[in-house]
C-alpha cells in the first residue's frame, strides 16, 4: 500500500495547483487548486471514486480512465508516464535491494574517447557511474568522493560549490530532484534511494519543498549555464541518451556550439587541466564503477 498512497498524493499535487474555472465561488474555498469533485467531473468518474484513487485505495483503474484523469489534470508526458509508474508499482515493494549497476567497459572506452566533450553516465537514483576526465575539470571529480556520495542530485543540492557552478541553481537544482522523483517512482522500495531522500531532506530545506510538490521531469536534451571558476561563464547544451541495453543507465554528453565562446571555454579547460593539478582529490580510476 505503501507505492498506493504516493500515487494517491500525486493525484493531490496535481490537483492542488490547478486553477478553478472563471466564475467559481473562491470565497468558500480553504486550499488551493481544484475540488475532487471537479476533477472527477472533467474526468468524468463519479466523486468517490475519484476520492478513492487520491487516498490510496487498492483499486484498479483502467488505462482509459487514467487517461482521463491524466487529461483532467493536465499532466504533461512525463507527470502521465510517472503516474502509471507509480499504479503499476503499488504495493510492490523490493524484498531484496536491485543488483549493483555497472557500466560497460566499451562505454568506458566511448567516455575517453570523445575527448574534449564532456560526458558522464547516470544510472539509479541519478548515480554518478562513470565520468570522463572533461566532465570532471567541468563539474565534480566524481570518483574521488566515497561511494555512497556520487549522487548527481546529492552533489547539487549539498555541495556548496555546485551553487557557485550553476548560474541558475534553483532551476537546476529543482530539475534534478525531480529527475530523482521519476526515477524512485519506477523503483519502489530501493533502500539506497529511501536513504538518499532522508539524507536530502534533513540537510536541506529547498529538497524538502521541492519533494513536497511532486514534481516529475524527464529532460532529454537542455542548456546549462555555468560560472567556472577557471574558464568562466559558459552556456553548454546537453544530449540525455537513455542506453538500450539498460533502461536504468544513461549517457549526458555535453556540447557547445562551434565558434562559440564556450567552445573557446572548454578547450581552454582542457589545456588547464593536463597543465594542472586536479580540482579535488587525485583521480582513482579504480574507484569508479558499481554503486
Amino acid at each position: 500500500m505503501g507505492q498506493s498512497i504516493e500515487f494517491g498524493r500525486f493525484l493531490s499535487a496535481m490537483r492542488s495547483r490547478l486553477q478553478p474555472e472563471p466564475g467559481a465561488n473562491l470565497t468558500s474555498r480553504r486550499v488551493p487548486g481544484l475540488r475532487r469533485e471537479e476533477v472527477a467531473r472533467l474526468a468524468d468518474v463519479s466523486t468517490d471514486y475519484y476520492t478513492r484513487l487520491e487516498q490510496g485505495r487498492n483499486i484498479h483503474p483502467s488505462r482509459s480512465v487514467l487517461t482521463s484523469v491524466a487529461r483532467a489534470l493536465q499532466l504533461n508526458d512525463a507527470e502521465s508516464a510517472h503516474m502509471f509508474d507509480l499504479l503499476e508499482n503499488c504495493g510492490g515493494q523490493a524484498t531484496n535491494p536491485p543488483p549493483a549497476q555497472r557500466v560497460r567497459a566499451s562505454m568506458r572506452q566511448l567516455l575517453d574517447a570523445v575527448g574534449d566533450v564532456p560526458a558522464v553516465v547516470l544510472g539509479r537514483r541519478t548515480d554518478v557511474l562513470a565520468s570522463n576526465r572533461m566532465a570532471r575539470l567541468l563539474f565534480a571529480d566524481f570518483p574521488a568522493m566515497a561511494r555512497e556520495q556520487r549522487n548527481y542530485t546529492r552533489w547539487i543540492m549539498l555541495d556548496p560549490a555546485a551553487r557557485v557552478l550553476f548560474r541558475d541553481w534553483h532551476a537546476a537544482a529543482s530539475d534534478a530532484v525531480a529527475t530523482l522523483r521519476a526515477d524512485i517512482g519506477r523503483h519502489p522500495g530501493d533502500p539506497a534511494a529511501t536513504a538518499l531522500v532522508g539524507e536530502l531532506a534533513v540537510n536541506s530545506e529547498e529538497f524538502r519543498q521541492w519533494w513536497a510538490r511532486h514534481t516529475v521531469t524527464r529532460k532529454s536534451s537542455g542548456t546549462l549555464g555555468l560560472h567556472h571558476g577557471v574558464v568562466g561563464d559558459v552556456d553548454i547544451d546537453f544530449e540525455h541518451l537513455l542506453l538500450p541495453d539498460d533502461p536504468d543507465q544513461s549517457l549526458r554528453i555535453y556540447t557547445a556550439k562551434n565558434g562559440s565562446p564556450t567552445l573557446d571555454a572548454l578547450k581552454l579547460l582542457s589545456s588547464w587541466g593536463e597543465s594542472s593539478t586536479p580540482l579535488s582529490h587525485p583521480l582513482s580510476n579504480s574507484s569508479e564503477g558499481t554503486t
